[in-house]
């Protein structure tokens, strides 16, 4: 337990102390000056009744009784508690493949959908950790820093669609230089990326992404959506579909899921590669893998206004008042 008063002002109410003491002191001169104008020193003891020895220190019996009750008061011992709470917390960044590869429907609706389910599914699930949201093709953009409002996430997500990034590739350095930035001061056990991506139209930069990974202490979990088979690509314009990609013999392209270069990010880094095709399993496995690289944070939690003591300091004021009144039978001052 810590001494602490909450409001310092309350300090203020002491002053009515001197302010008491000067009230008990100028009445007990004014009650002398009044028995000596009734009567002469040698016929007082036979006029007035005797005060007793024991009344001689009320005033000191008062003015202890006003001092407790002012503790009471403001309450001088009560309020800080000090808590230490421990919680496995991580940091995760969700790094989301916006590539037009992404528009393929292999997976209902899309790839860039089932992206999108797989981090709104487990922001769901989440709690105490914090989340940001970067987006990459042939450059790469952060969407949201790292922050526990997972709302605001799940809002940006609905938002995003692959013409946010206009150059398009597929560069995993990028994105992976900007998360070491925003992991700066986070402790390098509770980093986490968890990339989402089809791997296709991969740039080669991939070694260049491991070693920065593994200098910043960043562990890097991989999904992979789409299929073998693959799908079209389809292409947009303002929102109307308008054919698919076609190469330069006018063949349509059929782009396909690629995992070499996610397992090895995942697997140099200390991650896994995840099947993000099953929502559900890709979800649950995705949570395990971040719990089980959260880090221990100890958190000190001062309560003002956990422990309170007045009722003591009450207790004491009543006990000196209670004095005074047992031991004065003129219910007075007896001074």
């Amino acid at each position: 337990m810590n001494w602490y008063l909450g409001n310092y002002w309350y300090l203020l109410l002491l002053l009515l102390l001197p302010l008491i003491g000067y009230f008990i002191i100028h009445y007990v001169r004014w009650k002398n000056r009044r028995r000596d104008l009734f009567a002469e020193a040698r016929f007082q003891d036979t006029l007035f009744e005797k005060t007793s020895s024991f009344a001689r220190i009320f005033p000191v019996l008062y003015l202890l009784g006003f001092l407790f009750l002012i503790f009471s008061i403001i309450d001088l011992l009560g309020g800080k508690e000090e808590i230490n709470v421990k919680q496995n917390v991580s940091s995760t960044i969700f790094v989301l493949d916006v590539s037009n590869s992404m528009n393929a429907q292999d997976i209902p609706p899309s790839r860039l959908e089932e992206a999108k389910n797989i981090i709104i599914n487990a922001l769901q699930k989440m709690s105490n950790d914090r989340v940001g949201i970067i987006v990459f093709a042939g450059d790469s953009y952060s969407v949201m820093p790292l922050s526990s409002d997972y709302s605001a996430a799940e809002n940006y997500l609905m938002g995003i669609e692959t013409s946010v990034v206009q150059n398009q590739g597929t560069d995993f350095l990028k994105p992976i230089q900007i998360a070491a930035q925003k992991f700066k001061n986070i402790a390098k056990g509770s980093r986490n990326i968890v990339l989402i991506s089809d791997g296709e139209d991969n740039e080669g930069h991939e070694d260049e992404a491991i070693n920065l990974a593994r200098k910043e202490g960043i562990r890097i979990t991989t999904i992979g959506v789409g299929t073998e088979e693959g799908a079209p690509i389809p292409e947009y314009y303002f929102g109307q579909l308008m054919g698919y990609k076609s190469d330069i013999y006018g063949e349509t392209v059929v782009s396909r899921l690629q995992t070499k270069a996610l397992r090895n990010l995942a697997s140099s880094t200390g991650g896994n590669f995840l099947d993000g095709n099953n929502l559900d399993n890709a979800v649950q496995t995705l949570l395990d893998e971040l719990k089980n690289n959260s880090g221990s944070t100890s958190t000190v939690i001062n309560s003002q206004s956990a422990v309170h003591y007045y009722q003591y300091f009450l207790g004491a004021s009543v006990f000196f008042f209670l004095l005074i009144y047992l031991f004065n039978p003129k219910r007075d001052f007896n001074l």
